[in-house]
């Protein structure tokens, strides 16, 4: 038996450890849409916190399962918690440039798996929303909202890359090609202006939302302004990647290339992954999400390249989620979380807990490795 099917096997195996917990979890968490846990019990960001950006990886995750075991749990838990993000698609102030990893993920999938109109209305609003945030002279999609003053209208993220699937999906839905230009051209200007000639990339950028001049890098969640922040070097290795897979255009190919040969150059031996990769050496903080999202986005990347590069990339990422599923996992099914020693920010106060976009990516990336996926980007 060669690596590559030792390898899936051994995935498979794993994928079933994951389903196995995660319908224990469902079923005791009904009703929650979870962030993050306390106590080994999932927390529940509804009410007044279900316009925060994280809330569709939940039902993703049960999409991700449903699709590979079929067991109806997952399904009707995924849909309760849409049926809760209504709400979000009604204020204005809760739709901003993260509407792929609300609405994407679940309702679109939902809608792709077992042809949901209603999620797929729901999707188009979000694509829509989305779109109206481009800001043509700078060519790049405003991210946050703020109440009025304007002083985050022209600040674009490198997260935005990760959201750009949902106005391809909703361009080649609608045959309207209005999306597809809108995510084309937010990605080329991301090109010149985030990423750095060594291959990574800044996390905000900031430009006059009147002329579009560039004003220049903001420090964001990372360590400093030019340092890596890891899970934005994850953002924009996935991310690139998705935008060739949906468009076909080289230069997205070459870029996504750039990212992961940095990325690669970043990752020791260990598997385990820091907060950003220029921490000093004193500084053990970790993220754990950053590290599977580097997983799915190389198992993608893989497909696409050949040579000595397609079994770097493709080793990268099997380090990654053997390293995650055996020092990173918690198996025990009064946990509800997977994956540990997860953080937001390099300079929040907590670090080393766990994140439901953790467990979401995973999921994904061990599915991939067992050629059990389905695609929800």
């Amino acid at each position: 038996m060669d690596q590559r099917t030792q390898e899936k096997e051994w995935a498979r195996e794993t994928a079933d450890r994951i389903a196995a917990k995660v319908a224990v979890t469902a079923h005791r968490n009904r009703g929650k849409v979870p962030y993050t846990t306390a106590e080994g019990r999932f927390d529940d960001w509804s009410g007044e916190r279900i316009g925060w950006w994280t809330n569709g990886f939940w039902p993703a995750q049960l999409w991700l399962l449903y699709h590979a075991y079929g067991n109806e749990e997952f399904r009707t838990v995924a849909e309760e918690v849409q049926d809760k993000l209504d709400a979000v698609l009604l204020d204005p102030m809760a739709m901003d440039h993260d509407a792929g990893f609300r609405f994407l993920i679940s309702d679109v999938a939902d809608y792709r798996i077992t042809g949901n109109r209603q999620s797929r209305n729901r999707g188009i609003l979000a694509a829509s929303n989305m779109a109206g945030r481009f800001n043509l002279k700078a060519g790049l999609i405003r991210a946050w909202n703020d109440p009025g003053d304007g002083k985050t209208a022209g600040l674009a993220i490198i997260d935005c890359m990760m959201n750009l699937p949902l106005l391809y999906w909703a361009s080649d839905e609608l045959h309207d090609s209005r999306f597809r230009q809108i995510a084309m051209a937010h990605a080329d200007s991301v090109q010149k202006v985030f990423v750095r000639e060594n291959g990574s990339v800044h996390h905000i950028v900031e430009f006059d939302p009147e002329t579009g001049r560039i004003i220049g890098p903001q420090g964001g969640q990372g360590m400093q302004v030019g340092s890596a922040w890891t899970r934005g070097q994850s953002w924009a290795l996935y991310g690139f990647t998705l935008s060739y897979l949906h468009t076909k255009e080289e230069r997205y190919l070459e870029t996504a290339k750039q990212v992961a040969d940095y990325v690669v150059s970043q990752i020791s031996e260990t598997g385990i992954v820091p907060v950003d990769f220029d921490q000093p050496a004193d500084i053990l903080w970790e993220d754990s999400t950053a590290a599977a999202i580097f997983a799915c986005g190389l198992l993608e990347l893989e497909k696409l390249t050949d040579g000595e590069q397609k079994e770097t990339y493709y080793h990268t990422a099997v380090l990654l989620l053997h390293t995650l599923a055996e020092k990173r996992c918690s198996w025990d099914p009064e946990i509800d979380n997977l994956v540990e020693k997860c953080s937001a920010a390099y300079h929040d106060r907590e670090h080393d807990f766990s994140i439901i976009y953790g467990d979401y990516y995973f999921t994904e990336g061990i599915l991939k490795l067992a050629e059990r996926d389905i695609l929800l980007w």
